[in-house]
């Protein structure tokens, strides 16, 4: 490592423009000249105990490391165009805090951040929250490992995603997304992954009301469902339902077998269902 920067201040535009192959320690970026870009263009750079409270300070950077650092509600739009990346520990609560990025690993850390993961590719979230309305719109190669989220319009046209051991509390996930596998987690929302294509379930618990609809290759396996009501609409699904289904409504094809469904509602489709409804035990 060429150079180490301990305990310093920085506000001013572009202050460490283009750093390369240096330790960043115990500094604050903030100040009257509010500069913007602190850190841009920068390469092998290890950030740790820094606080930001600048607008746009790690864009186009390659090869980093963020340990313990706070990036406030005014360091908006923190971390763009950036590639190989590892952040821990570390609180990013300004609006868009990653965009356009790959290869980034987060880890035990805290976002709040609307928009965050926007057309980014090969992101990790592990033992992290998350707050944002919408999460990782148009992006791919994504993967959540104990994750706990709460938003609204997450993973829309996502292509490629696995999420593992989490909780999530959102409202129109997946929808349009392709290629996503969610094992052993809590989804709650409304109008779950419609549109979806490979979309699958396992050991999952779904609630909302009309989940499911308008998928394309949907499986569910060992799923347990609350609160559901006119699930499965116009989906070509294959599902192993655990329990109680509040309704299904016009199935497009495959199979659906539950313990015991309120309502199977068969009527006013516009295209031909003929999805077989099992119950057992029946």
């Amino acid at each position: 490592m060429d150079k180490e920067i301990i305990g310093k201040q920085f506000d001013e535009e572009r202050a460490l423009y283009h750093l390369c192959h240096a330790k960043v320690t115990d500094c604050v970026f903030a100040g009257e000249a509010d500069g913007e870009s602190v850190l841009k263009e920068t390469e092998d750079i290890h950030l740790s105990g820094c606080s930001f409270s600048l607008r746009y300070p790690l864009w186009h950077t390659k090869g980093f490391t963020m340990k313990d650092s706070c990036m406030d509600e005014l360091t908006r739009a923190a971390i763009w165009y950036a590639s190989d990346g590892e952040i821990h520990g570390c609180r990013l609560h300004g609006i868009k805090a990653v965009r356009e990025c790959r290869h980034i690993s987060v880890s035990d850390s805290d976002i709040v951040s609307p928009e965050f993961g926007w057309k980014s590719t090969d992101i990790s979230l592990k033992d992290t929250s998350v707050v944002s309305e919408y999460l990782f719109l148009d992006a791919a190669q994504i993967r959540l490992e104990r994750v706990k989220m709460s938003g609204k319009y997450s993973f829309q046209y996502v292509d490629g995603l696995e999420i593992t051991d989490s909780v999530l509390d959102t409202k129109d996930a997946f929808w349009h997304s392709r290629n996503v596998t969610v094992k052993n987690s809590t989804v709650k929302g409304e109008y779950l992954g419609w549109f979806s294509e490979g979309l699958t379930l396992t050991g999952c618990h779904i609630i909302g009301t009309q989940p499911l609809c308008y998928c394309k290759n949907l499986t569910l396996i060992d799923c347990t469902m609350e609160d559901c009501d006119l699930s499965f609409e116009y989906s070509e699904t294959e599902a192993q339902i655990l329990g109680h289904i509040d309704s299904v409504k016009n199935p497009k094809s495959g199979h659906i077998t539950a313990d015991s469904i309120g309502e199977i509602i068969r009527e006013d489709a516009v295209m031909e269902c003929d999805c077989r409804i099992l119950i057992r035990n029946a």
